[in-house]
């Protein structure tokens, strides 16, 4: 699908590329792809929102830079969202596999301009392919100096992602945001993490994308 406009964002040394994939008005929509996958695999995605949507290449995705040596972490994606946020404002933000957990993250670090994080099934949701699930194969192909970076595919497929660690974050997204519910989770595959903020306050299930994006939207 081609985007309505790309903007080139600076971040540390590297560019992110941030697509407008639809018009509309009201809150932005923000997606957030997975490990390996790229902004045009999320602008696929067949859901309703008002607002404009936009999708974010990370950081070694896309077109967004490649930088040299590697050093991938969550942390490193989620400051990439951050710097979207700067562009912008408040928004939603849906993410897949990795782009979930990164969602996820966001939500704690900037609970004031999240209004709302879905996480669904996709390449990275469990650290990457080292876990057995049906939703953790790579959709691009790897090449050596050009996007994905390899470098990215190995760390952050190495990403323990402790259960503790995510409980802190959502303790942040709860507390901070104002919201009863400001995680979705309509992930089948549930790795530790996942496992272990899903059945505290804060985190909604059995709903749909479209059913978590409908309620989002209605969030002052």
């Amino acid at each position: 699908m081609s985007m309505l406009e790309t903007v080139l964002l600076p971040h540390n040394k590297v560019t992110l590329a941030l697509h407008r994939v639809r018009d509309g008005r009201g809150r932005p929509l923000l997606l957030l792809h997975g490990l390996g996958e790229d902004a045009a695999r999320m602008s696929t995605i067949d859901a309703a929102w008002a607002g404009p949507v936009w999708a974010l290449d990370f950081t070694g995705h896309g077109q967004s830079s490649v930088p040299m040596g590697g050093g991938y972490s969550c942390e490193i994606l989620m400051a990439d969202v951050d710097v979207a946020l700067r562009h912008i404002g408040e928004c939603t933000v849906l993410g897949r596999g990795l782009g979930g957990y990164v969602a996820f993250l966001i939500a704690g670090a900037r609970p004031s301009l999240v209004r709302g994080a879905v996480i669904t099934d996709g390449p990275g949701l469990a650290g990457g392919p080292v876990h057995v699930s049906s939703t953790t194969e790579f959709s691009a192909p790897v090449r050596s100096g050009a996007a994905p970076d390899p470098m990215a595919i190995v760390e952050l497929s190495r990403d323990a992602r402790p259960a503790s660690y995510a409980l802190t974050f959502l303790r942040l997204a709860t507390h901070e945001s104002g919201m009863d519910e400001p995680i979705t989770s309509c992930a089948r595959v549930s790795p530790p993490w996942l496992e272990a903020i899903t059945p505290e306050a804060g985190v909604l299930t059995g709903v749909s994308v479209q059913e978590a994006l409908d309620i989002y939207a209605t969030v002052q």
